[in-house]
């Protein structure tokens, strides 16, 4: 049996446990702009893992994943993700995002 903890919390469709703090990540997620990326530890500063497994977890369309890196600009998701974000016009230092012109301030976003 779950902790009893977990009986408030909510469940994404694939059985995750998601509850406020996956709501925050995806609300900071859905907060980054076109043409802009934030990182893992952006959406959830104490634990950077949690908000990849709940953006793993999530089927929502209206959350765009591809915007998400790594800290150091590398991609998560490779070649798939990367045209997504050059599509968006997001630039490039080889093979990371150049996170000097790209980087968004969720925290501050995500307030507005």
């Amino acid at each position: 049996m779950p902790p009893a903890s977990r009986h408030s919390e909510s469940h994404g469709q694939r059985g995750v446990l998601v509850g406020s703090r996956g709501r925050e990540v995806l609300r900071r997620a859905r907060s980054v702009p076109e043409g802009f990326v934030t990182t893992y530890g952006d959406l959830s500063p104490e634990a950077p893992r949690f908000a990849g497994m709940v953006l793993s977890e999530c089927s929502d369309p209206s959350v765009p994943w591809h915007r998400i890196v790594r800290a150091d600009g590398s991609l998560a998701k490779g070649e798939r993700q990367r045209r997504l974000l050059e599509a968006e016009g997001v630039p490039f230092r080889g093979q990371r995002v150049d996170m000097r012109v790209a980087w968004a301030d969720v925290a501050s976003l995500a307030d507005r």
